[in-house]
């Protein structure tokens, strides 16, 4: 509503910007997209495997972390010697992603379908829009029996798998083409969370007794003390 006033006070259609000096409603904080989780993946698999054009699909979303305005793009042209180099979308062009083709996308990438000009293409080699990939996306997550999933997730169980393997914050802003150490943070948090929770659980216990044990019986006095 904002935007359509100052465009409206913009082109002289009004004296006067009625939203001026709002403030935004506060919005509540969801969950955003949802995380695919292995099992996910799992079940995509068995549905689409290696071989149909629907796995390219999956396997360049899970093994470059691109968001799909970048990941319908990307293709031979785009890597020399076995590395992926691409402006991102999001970014207008001001961010470059460095991407190693890795040997399990390279397994999907040479059995194929895929372009010319994009590893990821639709039917007789159709290129996709950002937005009609999504939609066929969406459709072949529903035939896997996942029929909440995006190509969003994939982006999400990327930066889960990196930073569970240990990635930085300033490795998965270089894959994943963020800034600043807001976004990564969120991932290297959980994954920091997950190891020392793993590594401290056994203090709950008392296993190696490094502290005196409570007493089994009721303790009574020596006899000299007794008399």
């Amino acid at each position: 509503m904002r935007g359509l006033f100052m465009w409206a006070k913009s082109a002289q259609l009004l004296a006067v910007d009625p939203t001026l000096g709002a403030k935004n409603p506060k919005r509540k904080k969801g969950p955003g997209f949802l995380k695919w989780t292995e099992a996910d993946a799992e079940a995509y698999d068995k549905r689409w495997p290696i071989g149909t054009r629907e796995r390219v699909w999956r396997d360049v979303l899970f093994y470059t972390g691109l968001r799909r305005g970048d990941a319908v793009r990307i293709g031979k042209q785009h890597v020399r010697n076995g590395v992926a180099t691409l402006r991102t979308e999001k970014s207008q062009g001001e961010i470059t992603v460095t991407l190693p083709i890795l040997p399990i996308l390279r397994k999907t990438l040479d059995a194929g379908p895929i372009g010319d000009l994009a590893f990821i293409v639709g039917k007789a080699g159709k290129p996709f829009t950002k937005e009609s990939f999504g939609n066929a996306f969406k459709e072949a997550c529903v035939a896997a029996g996942l029929l909440h999933h995006s190509a969003h997730g994939c982006r999400k169980i990327a930066a889960t798998r990196a930073a569970d393997n240990g990635a930085t914050v300033a490795e998965l802003n270089a894959i994943f083409g963020w800034t600043g150490t807001a976004m990564a943070s969120l991932y290297t948090e959980e994954a920091d969370r997950k190891r020392l929770a793993a590594k401290a659980m056994g203090k709950l216990a008392n296993e190696n007794e490094t502290s005196m044990a409570a007493p089994r019986q009721e303790v009574r006095p020596s006899a000299e003390k007794s008399k």
